[in-house]
């Protein structure tokens, strides 16, 4: 490519809002647009060095790094690529969503490539007062999936333990989408009676029963144009599965004592921490439902599987529940709550921490702050890799959950083969694991 065209390119780069770059075959910056230079070069020349010296201060290309490195993986596609990756700018390091597109000439060969930047203003790879923030290779591969679907239309279904932010991925997902500007309306199916889930989700006319003295709009109609949040899901009798799979296949309701169907405009993204599978082979989960809303299942990770986010999750949730501000978590206090197993996951860690904000007075929050309401509870039995630790209380029930949630590995989550093995049916067997232990 001449001259002559690359300044073309560069011009063309320059009117568009998003930060590019131009880059060689080697990995060389030869052209930056002013949105690059404005949000990423922090007044430093970039051009004719390395993007990934610039972008993430390394020696050697992302893929000998341990990264993705969306150039190679463009140059060998001839197509573009994209990757989400933690990049250096002027702010610290950021989740910036990278995508690279070849420029080819007329044989097919690789000239150049241009690099568009997208900083994720949904997550923060630093302690934050709001939002998702990690920066762990499970939590990455979380948001890269969040950024993958939120464009679309597609129904998201999350996955996960109890505790794991599943609102917070929702609310992602929605500030991701072009729908950001309309209303997220979130919606708790557990305990919905049927009379509830239609005047909550459907609204009602004016006399529809006794003390509807006005009409009410529905939760529906009130996420018209945005992303309505069913969470936990799995908690919905069967019969309020059958009025929202209507609602779903149909995209019209009606208001209680309404004659009118009317049309609905969400993007639904619903919540659950069951087993929505065995749900389905025990006939307490509707199989068309259940296939209508796994459109893109997204799996949002236990505290365990993202171990090293720990200390950056508990300085961002002691910035947000601390009455003091300013304070901060000793050496000892991270290292004594990385070294924990969650069984409430992220809900259970505030509680720690929110507890120990109370019992400090100083400008630190120390090791003795955190145990000194934890060491009044009871050891309680615990599952550990490879095994049961038990301490002095057993919750014998509780117990029995657990070993057939971890027997139940050994037959790659199969019921009916495993109670088969145990002599039992598989609905008593559904039941067992189901148990609520509130």
């Amino acid at each position: 490519m001449s001259t002559r065209l690359l300044g073309e390119l560069v011009s063309f780069l320059d009117a568009l809002p998003e930060p590019r770059i131009v880059m060689d075959t080697d990995y060389r910056i030869v052209a930056a647009n002013r949105a690059y230079v404005r949000e990423f070069s922090g007044g430093q020349p970039i051009r004719g060095r390395t993007c990934y010296e610039v972008s993430h201060r390394f020696s050697v290309p992302c893929d000998q790094a341990g990264e993705s490195c969306p150039l190679k993986q463009s140059l060998e596609a001839r197509a573009p690529q994209r990757v989400l990756h933690l990049h250096h700018t002027p702010r610290g390091e950021e989740h910036v969503d990278v995508e690279t597109t070849p420029i080819l000439d007329d044989d097919g060969e690789v000239l150049y490539f241009v690099e568009t930047m997208r900083v994720v203003r949904q997550a923060s790879s630093r302690a934050a007062a709001q939002g998702l923030v990690g920066r762990s290779a499970a939590f990455v591969g979380m948001l890269q999936k969040v950024l993958r679907v939120a464009n679309s239309m597609a129904t998201v279904l999350l996955l996960g333990e109890t505790g794991t932010g599943k609102e917070l991925v929702a609310r992602a997902i929605h500030e991701a989408s072009p729908r950001s500007s309309g209303p997220f309306v979130a919606v708790d199916c557990a305990g919905m009676t049927e009379s509830l889930f239609e005047s909550e989700l459907f609204g009602y006319e004016k006399g529809a029963f006794t003390g509807a003295a006005h009409r009410k709009q529905g939760l529906v109609e009130a996420a018209s144009g945005g992303t309505l949040f069913l969470d936990e899901i799995g908690e919905l009798p069967l019969t309020l599965q059958v009025r929202l799979l209507r609602l779903l296949e149909t995209g019209t309701y009606r208001r209680v004592g309404g004659l009118e169907w009317l049309p609905a405009d969400f993007r639904m993204v619903a919540a659950t921490h069951r087993d929505l599978r065995a749900m389905v082979q025990a006939e307490t989960f509707r199989r068309d439902l259940y296939f209508r809303i796994n459109t893109f299942p997204l799996h949002t990770p236990a505290l365990h599987e993202r171990v090293e986010d720990i200390p950056l999750l508990a300085t961002s949730l002691l910035e947000r529940v601390d009455r003091i501000p300013g304070r901060h978590l000793s050496p000892s206090a991270l290292a004594w709550l990385s070294g924990r197993r969650y069984a409430g996951n992220i809900r259970e860690l505030r509680n720690l921490i929110e507890r120990a904000t109370l019992m400090a007075d100083g400008d630190t929050i120390d090791l003795p702050h955190l145990m000194e309401i934890e060491d009044d509870l009871p050891e309680v039995w615990r599952v550990e890799e490879g095994g049961f630790q038990i301490g002095h209380v057993i919750d014998l029930e509780r117990l029995e959950k657990d070993y057939l949630i971890w027997a139940r590995k050994y037959f790659d989550g199969d019921l009916s083969a495993l109670a088969a093995k145990l002599g039992i049916s598989q609905r008593t067997l559904y039941r067992k694991l189901q148990v609520n232990h509130g």
